[in-house]
């Protein structure tokens, strides 16, 4: 899952985005609506968390821009505007979540969580494929009984090959869906994840290379 979260309070920003890295989720940070908006025009984000006070565009401006422009990225909106006139306000603005400051980082979470679910064809939150078993709400995996300790990253890039059903995923696909703006596509990331994660599901394989098109996971 990739997540935009924008939001001119640079440490509450910085904050959001450290815990959903930590929820194995690709998350880019900005502190102003301008240049939301240009990350918006390049990438594709599943969530867009998004303050509805920014300084440039506004929350409620880039809210109104992705709507009239048919993405199909999920938005919450934050504020600290707590009325119901203002809750009513921001939902009629097209975004399909609000949440008001101070919030938990837990609520937060889930709701991400629950947005993301609905910006793609509907999937359970426990998929199960092979003998494994991703449990996206609780961040557990497990192969036959047996819980693995996977990575924030092998547990995004599991997940990413779990959705695929079977389906031949590209490395670049991966590292667009697993990993930031920051990762660098002319490494060997994608490889050396895959290769750990290939190791720690264990015998017989599952997690297969299919050469010069990507990795797919099924016996």
């Amino acid at each position: 899952m990739r997540v935009l979260v924008a939001d001119d309070e640079r440490l509450l920003a910085d904050t959001v985005a450290q815990g959903l890295r930590k929820l194995s989720m690709a998350v880019d940070v900005v502190y102003d609506g301008d240049t939301a908006l240009e990350r918006l025009g390049v990438n594709r984000y599943d969530v867009a968390v998004l303050d509805r006070d920014m300084p440039g565009r506004t929350g409620d401006k880039l809210c109104r821009w992705l709507t009239g422009s048919g993405d199909n990225t999920k938005i919450l909106l934050l504020t600290a505007a707590a009325g119901i006139r203002d809750r009513v306000e921001g939902l009629g603005l097209g975004a399909d979540d609000y949440l008001t400051k101070p919030f938990a980082f837990a609520e937060l979470a889930a709701r991400v969580q629950a947005l993301s679910r609905r910006s793609a064809p509907a999937l359970p939150p426990v998929l199960e494929q092979d003998g494994i078993v991703l449990d996206s709400t609780r961040h557990t995996a497990s192969r036959d009984g047996e819980l693995l300790a996977l990575s924030s990253k092998e547990f995004a890039v599991l997940h990413v090959l779990m959705r695929a059903g079977g389906r031949v995923v590209s490395a670049e696909e991966l590292l667009e869906q697993a990993w930031d703006e920051h990762a660098d596509p002319f490494t060997n990331t994608v490889r050396m994840t895959v290769m750990t994660l290939r190791r720690k599901l264990g015998d017989p394989p599952v997690l297969h290379t299919v050469r010069r098109a990507g990795y797919r996971l099924g016996r």
